[in-house]
């Protein structure tokens, strides 16, 4: 499967190509429709799975690449529900340990998922509107 774009500049995946028309399924509502291939370009730096994978909000793929455990998205869900906290309030109420809080800490902030605040007139950390955005999406009722 290739990536191609029409001349509207909408990008499809391509599912079967013939002489003079190509099947091609849109990815974010996964119609499938034929396109005349003069109307057609490869996109050769975007693979298929990329394009399919644009269709997940941007926030959610932030969420999904940078958290590796259930320890990290449980400090996500709690800095949610709680409010920011402070750095020695993370390392008194959860099982981490200085350097792994601080790596986790390091990671989520690159991502953007979390924001340095003060709390209580020390360093803290709450999440941020991105973050909040991920959670809402990917949590059950």
């Amino acid at each position: 499967m290739k990536t191609v774009e029409d001349d509207t500049g909408k990008r499809y995946l391509l599912l079967k190509r013939s002489d003079s028309a190509s099947l091609v399924r849109d990815p974010d509502n996964g119609n499938e429709c034929y396109i005349q291939n003069d109307r057609l370009e490869a996109i050769g730096e975007e693979s298929a799975l990329e394009t399919a994978a644009r269709t997940v909000s941007q926030p959610v793929v932030t969420l999904l690449t940078n958290v590796h455990d259930e320890e990290t998205l449980g400090l996500l869900v709690e800095l949610s529900e709680r409010g920011p906290l402070g750095v020695r309030r993370l390392l008194d109420g959860y099982d981490f340990c200085e350097s792994d809080l601080h790596g986790r800490l390091t990671v989520l902030s690159a991502a953007g998922l979390l924001e340095e605040t003060e709390v209580a007139g020390e360093r803290g950390y709450g999440i941020t509107e991105e973050c909040e955005d991920a959670l809402e999406t990917v949590r059950s009722d």
